[in-house]
């Protein structure tokens, strides 16, 4: 009798052309992953050569019942570490029957910024540090964490390793080699400041990329945590008091910072960012005010303020950046929960288009 795990990895192409699609999108919070998988009739690398989908967006939060059906266009294709073979994760975008992007498309507007003349020519270059907090099922409470009570003050985890300081590992690990397989360009991970929580990060991806990679190294994170019976959260500051919160910091340049006289262009940057600091504080993540008070390595929200090597600040430019007289910058504004085409967008759209 075959066991569930032994039908679970049939390999499909022993006995078929066909192949199993993943066609995820972001539903109705903006932070909830939806997906629904279909058969296609063999092996797909071009988006745009896959089917466009529809789903029942009154059960997402997205559309009315009376006229609930929201459209699926594929827009990113990453191979499926669960299913493998010639199986794939689909990144979707979502639109109403006559065409029209639906209020929670963030992608629509991001890739309008990004097929820019302006910003193609500056080849955008983005990494991002997603931190995450992994919760105890049932109690909701941060994985390795007491039921109720605390663990020791940070300072051991950051980095940490051994069983009374890192919690998750295996979780963790799984993730980094599935978004390698998926062909993510994920760059690196490492346990953070406060027990029960890690950082991935991915690029440098250029452009609306970035957004598309992150976005599926989210749903790939979230699957593995349920295969695990770990809840994931991407809550800013999921324990109020003396624990870091956690943050997407968001490193960016563009051809003009990366050549020589970049630093003179970065500068310039900032200074339009500064500008604009509320308008970018107000798109940058739900309850992102619990965590940027200008304690744990954050600079307070109403203040914008940058510097170099500095953990406090709103903006960060690296040592070896002021050395070489050229590099990229750290804004480390964004909130664990934000939308990746929102901030990556928003930072060229103010560096690049805005005219003061």
């Amino acid at each position: 009798m075959a066991l569930l795990s032994d039908l679970i990895n049939l390999n499909l192409s022993d006995s078929t052309k066909k192949i199993i699609a993943e066609y995820i999108w972001i539903g109705g919070s903006g932070m909830d992953l939806r997906s629904k998988a279909r058969t296609l009739p063999g092996p797909v690398s071009d988006p745009s050569k896959l089917p466009k989908w529809n789903y029942d967006g009154s059960s997402t939060g997205q559309a009315p019942g009376q006229d609930s059906e929201v459209i699926l266009y594929p827009q990113a294709i990453f191979k499926d570490p669960f299913r493998r073979g010639d199986n794939i994760l689909v990144i979707c975008d979502t639109y109403t029957p006559a065409g029209e992007p639906i209020p929670t498309n963030k992608r629509y507007n991001a890739e309008k910024i990004f097929s820019n003349p302006a910003v193609v020519a500056e080849e955008t270059w983005y990494g991002i540090e997603q931190e995450y907090t992994l919760l105890q099922k049932d109690v909701k409470w941060p994985l390795g964490w007491p039921t109720g009570g605390y663990p020791g003050p940070q300072g051991p985890y950051y980095c940490g390793i051994g069983a009374d300081k890192a919690w998750g590992r295996d979780i963790v690990d799984a993730h980094y080699k599935a978004c390698l397989y998926a062909g993510i360009n994920i760059s690196g991970i490492n346990g953070e400041v406060m027990p029960g929580q890690w950082e991935f990060q991915v690029g440098p991806s250029v452009g609306i990329s970035a957004g598309d990679e992150l976005w599926a190294a989210r749903y790939i994170l979230e699957r593995i945590t349920e295969i695990a019976g770990v809840v994931v959260s991407f809550d800013p500051k999921p324990i109020q008091g003396d624990w870091n919160g956690a943050g997407a910091h968001t490193n960016y340049s563009t051809k003009s910072m990366r050549n020589d006289g970049g630093y003179e262009v970065i500068k310039k940057a900032i200074e339009k960012l500064g500008l604009r600091h509320k308008e970018h504080i107000a798109a940058y993540g739900e309850g992102n005010e619990r965590r940027l008070t200008g304690r744990h390595e954050t600079a307070d929200i109403n203040t914008f303020l940058w510097g170099v090597a500095n953990r406090g600040a709103s903006i960060r430019v690296g040592r070896d950046t002021e050395k070489a007289g050229k590099g990229y910058f750290e804004d480390r504004r964004p909130a664990s929960n934000m939308d990746p085409y929102v901030v990556t967008s928003m930072i060229a759209e103010t560096t690049l288009l805005w005219k003061p």
